[in-house]
């Protein structure tokens, strides 16, 4: 009796596990007030740079406790004027009942050009997140002010270069932010190469391109910078730059940086620690597929997804390329292809993908996966396939497989459109992380998240001291009561060209927290205890004599 007891409990157990509530998202940027569409000014000139635009930004720049969303938008072509540019960038306040409100000119942010990709974060120290904001023709950083008003600073002097990603991090842990441009391709409207014939004309693939450097400016900590990028060794590697992404690979308190290079090899920058960077991506293995092909990378993420304490690295790429999951190893034994043991490779071969994020959507205590997706805009021309895609979500399953399960994901992830850029964050604060989707020439999309919840939820805004008042580069463990540890780090460099709140995320399953470490930049561990869960908390930086 007891065996057959024992059975059934054990069959019960995998009935609950096949039936658990599935991920889903409700579609609601028009009913939320969010009325934003993204123009890439395509008029039949087969300009490279109409395909690449779309980054967005999740971040809260009022301090009201509720992130608000800022919009990159292309301009005109083949003009590309720095003024009077038709379209501009918006920026949308969040009016903390899940409604927002367009504050783009009461705000300074219109901005002009033709703008690319957006980078948040508190580059002065004085609280209030600030923007940097890439773009074709040159780049623009904003402060802000703290009154709900932006004011442009100037950057260094440099070389006009087209700019695709950018990010905040503190490479040399002195508490300042440093900023990573990720460069793209040299592009000039008057002497484009054209592909194809008059008659059946196309975009040109990136080789017909020349690569450009990666560029890194150093905080001066009065409110400039000065590009160190080839001191640092970031300038000396070329590229076609796409995503960057951030994390502390190896453990040794510094930052190291991933680039999604497009149809070249990725990079990965190692931190030396004395203000210098090393190149390692084919070294520790995520420069190639696992074959040795360069995918055409585009969007990555830098985070733990089995919960081993060491970040993993997710890289989005094109159609018949499949999307790259490279699991660390620890130390300095780099990477090992994750993504055909997971079952993410063929799943996403005739898949492309531009943003993406790693983020535990059902609190279920592993991180799943969020992709953007879309094909170029000359296949449904050419090839007899529709460019518009609808977007895929990946549940965690105990961090050994990856499931799609997109198709219970809603109404919200039928809808098919040419997606770029994605952010996130929970925009209702309710615990479960929503995301934001840019889509060219049609509209914006707030997928909010309403999930049945899995398990308990927690959220860690830190603010640094002697760190940078983000504590953007911190790695967080949380230790739960019933033995498990669940590992995040902060940073708003998220998938393509976009930018997502600092906030590190937790689902807890149906634990609760025993105890909290917190490894801030530079090597100090913070530990704490006595934390509830379901809620947001402050932790600032204990700085001890």
């Amino acid at each position: 009796m007891l065996r057959i007891l024992l059975l059934v409990l054990a069959s019960t157990a995998v009935l609950c596990s096949v039936e658990a509530p599935p991920i889903r998202f409700e579609e609601i940027a028009a009913k939320a007030g969010l009325r934003f569409q993204l123009q890439n000014g395509e008029a039949g000139g087969f300009h490279q740079i109409e395909l690449t635009l779309g980054g967005v930004a999740a971040f809260d720049y009022n301090n009201d406790g509720c992130a608000d969303i800022f919009f990159t938008n292309g301009a005109e072509i083949p003009s590309l004027r720095k003024t009077g540019a038709k379209f501009s960038n918006r920026l949308f306040r969040n009016n903390c009942d899940l409604t927002f409100t367009d504050v783009t000119t009461e705000a300074g942010l219109a901005g002009e050009g033709y703008s690319m990709a957006v980078a948040a974060g508190d580059f002065d120290n004085d609280g209030f997140t600030d923007l940097f904001v890439a773009g074709v023709k040159g780049n623009a950083l904003y402060r802000n002010l703290g009154k709900g008003r932006f004011a442009a600073i100037e950057m260094p002097k440099a070389e006009a270069r087209w700019a695709v990603s950018a990010g905040w991090f503190d490479y040399d842990n002195d508490g300042w932010l440093d900023l990573f441009v990720a460069n793209y391709v040299e592009w000039d409207a008057a002497k484009e190469p054209r592909c194809g014939t008059p008659e059946r004309q196309y975009y040109c693939h990136p080789n017909a391109y020349r690569g450009l450097p990666n560029q890194l400016f150093h905080n001066n900590r009065d409110g400039s910078f000065s590009d160190v990028s080839m001191g640092a060794g970031i300038g000396r590697q070329i590229g076609k730059g796409m995503g960057v992404a951030f994390a502390d690979m190896d453990g040794d308190g510094f930052t190291d940086v991933f680039v999604a290079n497009d149809s070249v090899r990725g990079l990965l920058f190692r931190n030396q620690g004395n203000g210098k960077f090393e190149e390692i991506g084919l070294e520790a293995g995520v420069a190639l597929r696992d074959d040795g092909h360069a995918i055409a990378g585009m969007g990555a993420d830098f985070r733990d997804l089995d919960n081993d304490g060491r970040p993993d690295l997710l890289v989005s790429g094109i159609l018949n390329d499949s999307f790259l999951l490279f699991r660390n190893l620890g130390g300095r034994l780099g990477f090992e292809d994750y993504a055909q043991r997971t079952g993410l490779l063929m799943s996403t071969r005739q898949l492309t993908g531009w943003s993406l994020g790693i983020y535990d959507f059902d609190n279920d205590g592993w991180k799943d996966l969020f992709f953007a997706l879309a094909h170029l805009m000359q296949l449904d021309r050419y090839l007899g396939r529709e460019s518009a895609l609808p977007n895929r979500v990946y549940r965690n399953v105990g961090g050994k497989r990856l499931e799609d399960v997109s198709a219970d994901a809603g109404v919200a992830f039928e809808g098919a459109a040419l997606h770029r850029g994605a952010a996130f964050a929970d925009f209702d604060n309710d615990g479960r992380v929503d995301v934001v989707v840019s889509a060219v020439n049609g509209p914006a999309k707030l997928f909010h998240n309403v999930g049945a919840d899995r398990g308990h939820w927690l959220g860690i805004r830190l603010r640094g001291v002697r760190s940078n008042r983000q504590g953007l580069g911190a790695a967080v463990r949380v230790h739960l009561a019933d033995g498990r540890d669940l590992y995040n780090h902060a940073t708003t460099a998220v998938g393509y060209a976009s930018s997502s709140e600092a906030v590190v995320r937790f689902g807890l399953g149906a634990s609760r927290v025993d105890s909290i470490e917190i490894r801030w930049p530079g090597g100090h561990v913070q530990k704490l205890s006595g934390v509830a869960a379901d809620r947001i908390v402050e932790i600032a930086e204990d700085v001890k004599p």
